[in-house]
C-alpha cells in the first residue's frame, strides 16, 4: 500500500484491510473484485492484484510461509530485488540491504562518487563483515533507508547531525564541514528505561 502512496493515506486502509482480512488463507479465498473494492481510492490497483495472486500461491505452494530465499520471493508477483532483500531482512533478519535511492545517495556521498560508478551490490558484498557486524540486520534494513530519508536527504543533507561525518568524503570535499565549525548543535538528552528478562533473553 506504500508504494507511491503516503502513509497518512495509507493508515484507515491498512487498518481496515487488515480487520477484514485477518490471514493470507482468509484473503486467498476472496476474488479479484472485492479485493479492488477494499483498494478503491488508493490508485495503482496493480497493487491489489499482486498481493491477491501472491497470497494465493503463498497458502497454495508454500504453505502459507514466505520463502526466504531472494530467488523465490522474486517468484512472487510484484515482487522485484528491492522488496525481495527488504523482506529478507525485515522478516528472517537476514544481512542484506533493500537498496533504493536512499541507500544509494549514502554510499555514493560517503564515497564520493556519483551513483552511476558505483557497484553497490559488490560493495556491499566485499563490506558484509562491517555492515552486519550486529547481527541486527532487520533493524538495520530500516534504519538505512530511514537515514537517508531524514539525515542523508537529497537536499540540504543533515550532515552536522550525522554519525558518519568524521570519514565521509563528500563532507570533506565540500566547504559544508567549515561553515557548520561555529555552528551551535542543540543537545537533546533523553532517559531510557530498560528490563532485562534473563529467562526470554530479551531486553524490554
Amino acid at each position: 500500500m506504500l508504494q507511491q502512496t503516503q502513509v497518512k493515506t495509507v493508515i484507515p486502509y491498512f487498518k481496515k484491510f487488515t480487520n477484514k482480512y485477518k490471514s493470507l488463507e482468509s484473503l486467498s479465498n476472496v476474488n479479484e473484485k472485492e479485493i479492488l473494492k477494499s483498494w478503491e481510492g488508493l490508485g495503482y490497483y496493480r497493487r491489489a492484484k499482486n498481493l491477491l495472486a501472491s497470497t494465493k500461491i503463498l497458502v497454495r505452494q508454500h504453505n502459507s510461509k514466505l520463502p526466504n530465499t531472494l530467488s523465490e520471493l522474486k517468484k512472487l508477483p510484484g515482487i522485484g530485488e528491492y522488496t525481495a532483500n527488504a523482506l529478507l531482512g525485515l522478516v528472517y533478519d537476514k544481512p542484506t540491504i533493500a537498496i533504493d535511492g536512499n541507500v544509494k545517495r549514502i554510499f555514493a556521498r560517503y564515497l564520493n562518487k556519483k551513483e552511476s560508478k558505483v557497484n553497490f551490490t559488490k560493495l556491499i558484498e566485499l563490506n558484509k563483515k562491517n555492515l552486519f557486524s550486529t547481527g541486527r540486520n532487520a533493524d538495520f534494513v530500516e534504519a538505512i533507508m530511514e537515514f537517508g530519508a531524514l539525515i542523508c536527504k537529497p537536499k540540504n543533507p543533515k550532515c552536522e547531525h550525522c554519525c558518519l561525518n568524521k570519514s565521509c568524503r563528500y563532507l570533506k570535499s565540500t566547504s559544508k564541514i567549515k561553515t557548520n565549525k561555529n555552528k551551535k548543535i542543540k543537545v537533546i538528552n533523553y532517559d531510557i528505561f530498560c528490563y532485562l528478562n534473563k529467562k526470554k533473553k530479551k531486553i524490554y
